[in-house]
């Protein structure tokens, strides 16, 4: 597992340098897939070939799922799970809320997950049972742990919105029903950087419908490891229908408003 740890923060920082330095004056869209707005830059790609070469160099036999790429076989048992960029609006609009996720699976479970937020000079990063940890750009590390002892209506919840244009009016008729139980609500635009707010204690809880195994994977470890919780509704895993993060003892009262709310629906 240590080598698997190291080999992802390498990579993730390689990949960071590059899409900072590399990125050009006059970013476009290269293409779009589930709505117009929903859009991929010739830099997502260019950064899922780096860190997928980048592994395989190193690590031949393994899989790989990645966002633009899709799935790839191995043989080793071994599962890179990639967001080149989680936040590609932000990416494309200069904001600085956009992250590079890699998480590595072993035989069907998260054992590592790092995510970098170059914009900000910080790295996230959570190996199983070793907790979890924030590295800033001086060096300087702190020890992640989730926010404890807060109640739903004390609670800063993020959150985030799909594409299209049917699931979003859905998620504003869920936003509605939720915004009046909780202290207020943050949308940053990436569900890695949301997952590790939570961890961080930036934030109290996370939800969202939608995210994929690339988006939520590397930042699940990252919570839980910090002490939190993540998980679907009724006791399922974080998945696309619906992705909840928390702290202890707010889970349960989230995941329950939620269920109430239908945010799975739509």
């Amino acid at each position: 597992m240590q080598d698997l740890f190291e080999l992802a923060i390498s990579t993730a920082e390689v990949a960071s340098v590059m899409l900072v330095d590399k990125r050009p004056a006059d970013l476009g869209v290269a293409y779009t897939k589930s709505s117009s707005t929903d859009v991929v830059t010739e830099m997502d790609k260019a950064s899922e070939r780096l860190i997928i070469d980048r592994i395989r160099a190193a690590r031949p036999g393994d899989a790989f799922l990645g966002e633009e790429s899709g799935a790839s076989g191995g043989s080793s048992g071994v599962r890179w799970i990639v967001d080149p960029i989680d936040g590609t609006v932000n990416y494309l609009y200069g904001l600085p809320d956009w992250s590079v996720s890699i998480a590595a699976e072993v035989d069907g479970e998260v054992v590592v997950g790092v995510v970098a937020v170059p914009m900000r000079g910080e790295l996230f990063t959570a190996a199983r049972g070793r907790g979890a940890t924030l590295v800033r750009e001086d060096g300087s590390t702190r020890r992640l742990g989730c926010n404890t002892g807060v109640t739903l209506d004390k609670a800063l919840v993020a959150t985030g919105f799909g594409y299209a244009v049917d699931r979003r009016a859905h998620q504003a008729e869920t936003l509605q029903r939720v915004l009046p139980r909780v202290r207020d609500i943050r949308r940053s635009g990436s569900a890695a950087v949301d997952l590790c707010s939570v961890a961080a204690g930036r934030v109290d809880a996370y939800y969202e419908r939608g995210p994929q195994e690339w988006d939520f994977a590397a930042g699940a470890l990252v919570v839980r490891e910090a002490g939190g919780t993540v998980g679907g509704l009724n006791g399922e895993p974080p998945s696309p229908e619906l992705t909840i993060a928390a702290g202890p003892g707010l889970f349960g009262p989230l995941h329950d408003l939620l269920a109430e709310a239908g945010a799975a629906r739509g």
